[in-house]
């Protein structure tokens, strides 16, 4: 993997540092893990991203709606 596919693979994890509560963070750095690890098995890793992107979104619309 290069350096924009770990960066695309992070996006869950960096998203979920802008949320106000810190319960996401932590799914979201496993999903980033995973989309990782799993990135020579595309169908897989895309799953972990997807998760771990739905999981970012909530905390930030969260965050959002409370502003």
């Amino acid at each position: 993997m290069d350096v924009l596919q770990i960066a695309l693979a992070a996006l869950p994890f960096l998203l979920s540092l802008a949320s106000r509560n810190g319960k996401a963070i932590a799914p979201c750095l496993l999903a980033s893990i995973f989309t990782v690890l799993l990135g020579g098995e595309p169908h897989r890793a895309v799953m972990a991203w997807c998760v771990g992107v739905l999981i970012a979104a909530v905390a930030l619309r969260e965050r959002i709606r409370t502003i």
